[in-house]
């Protein structure tokens, strides 16, 4: 239910222009404006904002927005706003407002509810960017104005330096890609002679060349950079041995993902191996890195020569269809990550191949800090999960855990229910369809070989789980078949 000071912000905003307002105000003013999708009202707010900082997450939450938000127009109101301020703060030298940080980083944990959150980051990439070359290029005609006048009054050929405005710096996480690559390298390069300065807190790449990477890594500021995502690039061993030296400059870099790079190790030639070395030795090189995810590249078995140089412990390990063999797995077993992994991710490992006894023993090596695994179709059946069983019990402090895609019963899905019960910090089971839910499914030619869900005896499912979760008590537990129902935690937070 929201307070009465929301309910009264949300009449006052309603209402454009503003009134004159307390400074005490303006925080949960533009927490309703935003919310409610008010860009003008937005502008207003940013343009006389108070403070030095504006911490967009802090003040707008984790709320749904209302049916009819434009988040778009919204982002782009603020980035509008202080566009504005730093054109005044040129043309008019003393002219100087309070804001000095605009915080945007996390925007899609406070954008919830009817706009996805790759589109409200991508959008806001956009935006930002060309804040930055509008701001840029307004700063460079007020400077060769300035310059012409000089020049007419004195004679001289260069220009006494007018003194520059602060300027205003943005923390914020960027996603790129091939439509919006041009406009971000623009302003990246603009650098830290623009008033509108980019302070990058996450790097998310796609399907855009090494080269290109590259030439945005070289612009990023430093000093803020925490984690780099490339996906869909296919650049291969080749071109990480490219990129991969140039994030050797930022200390705070702690997570990297290269989901769907094209590493395929399954037929070594000394061309590939020299490549996985090069790899292994520019991993090294990345001090402070705690969380890698290598998706969909193909190890086979050397999962040991790429992480072989690595300074210090990973808390999250990603191998999503890594085509993991049993060497891999002994080798994560017995290496010094096992003890201090968090997170760990083996979708679509093939226990059934040789990998069940192997993955048990890795789950007894991180039973004491895992807190999220995932075995999202990993061929499962009922005598697999049995197995491991004794050995989930032992990780006493799982938050989460994903079973979807496995070819599992009711009965056993029933059993580790009950058995899991006295994990008192497990919030999240993602389980999947139970067997016995499956039907033959009708052609015209009569049966057909394909299976479908029959409804009524998921429905009847569900509803068991559910009462057998209410009788135990465990109304913080949650159970659902839909792997997309909740974010898994971010064992950064935790």
């Amino acid at each position: 239910m929201d307070s009465l000071l929301f309910l009264c912000a949300r009449r006052v905003v309603a209402r454009h222009p503003l009134p004159t307002l307390p400074t005490d105000l303006y925080p949960v003013l533009f927490q309703v404006a935003f919310l409610d999708g008010r860009p003008l009202v937005l502008r207003d707010l940013v343009a006389a904002w108070p403070f030095p900082v504006l911490h967009f997450q802090r003040l707008v939450g984790h709320r749904d927005l209302l049916r009819d938000h434009t988040c778009k127009l919204c982002v782009q109101a603020v980035f509008q706003a202080v566009v504005a301020q730093l054109r005044r703060e040129l043309e008019e030298p003393g002219c100087h407002s309070s804001l000095r940080v605009l915080d945007m980083t996390r925007l899609s944990d406070s954008v919830s509810g009817h706009t996805p959150p790759g589109l409200t980051v991508w959008s806001s990439t956009k935006a930002l960017a060309k804040a930055c070359v509008e701001v840029s290029k307004h700063q460079g005609e007020f400077q060769k104005r300035g310059s012409k006048r000089h020049k007419g009054s004195s004679g001289a050929a260069t220009a006494v330096a007018s003194p520059q405005p602060p300027g205003v710096d943005v923390h914020a996480d960027l996603f790129v890609d091939r439509r919006s690559y041009g406009i971000l390298r623009d302003a990246l390069q603009a650098g830290a002679a623009c008033p509108l300065r980019i302070k990058c807190r996450e790097f998310k790449a796609v399907d855009i060349s090494a080269s290109e990477i590259v030439t945005l890594l070289e612009s990023l500021d430093p000093s803020c950079l925490r984690r780099v995502e490339l996906c869909f690039n296919y650049f291969g061993l080749t071109g990480l041995s490219v990129i991969l030296p140039h994030l050797s400059r930022f200390p705070e870099l702690r997570s990297l993902k290269l989901r769907y790079s094209n590493v395929d190790l399954r037929h070594l030639t000394p061309e590939s191996a020299n490549g996985i070395r090069r790899v292994a030795k520019q991993l090294g090189m990345l001090p402070c890195l705690r969380e890698l995810n290598l998706g969909s590249s193909q190890l086979s078995g050397n999962l040991r020569q790429i992480l072989c140089d690595l300074q210090a412990p990973l808390e999250s390990l990603e191998l999503g269809s890594c085509s993991l063999a049993p060497a891999d797995l002994a080798f994560l077993s017995q290496s010094f990550h096992a003890p201090a992994l968090k997170k760990l991710d083996l979708s679509g490992l093939k226990v059934s191949q040789g990998l069940l006894e192997p993955l048990r023993l890795l789950l007894e090596e991180t039973s004491a800090s895992l807190l999220h695994l995932d075995l999202l179709g990993c061929h499962m059946a009922d005598s697999h999960l049995e197995a491991l069983l004794p050995t989930l019990r032992r990780c006493s402090r799982l938050r989460y855990l994903g079973l979807y895609g496995n070819s599992l019963s009711t009965a056993a899905l029933k059993g580790l229910l009950q058995k899991t019960l006295e994990l008192l910090d497990l919030k999240l089971v993602v389980y999947p369809y139970p067997m016995d839910c499956y039907k033959p499914a009708p052609s015209e030619f009569g049966w057909d070989f394909e299976e479908v869900v029959d409804e009524e005896l998921l429905a009847a499912d569900i509803a068991e789980i559910s009462q057998l979760l209410e009788n135990s008590g465990r109304t913080d537990l949650i159970w659902t078949y839909n792997p997309f129902s909740h974010e898994a935690l971010d064992y950064f937070s935790l």
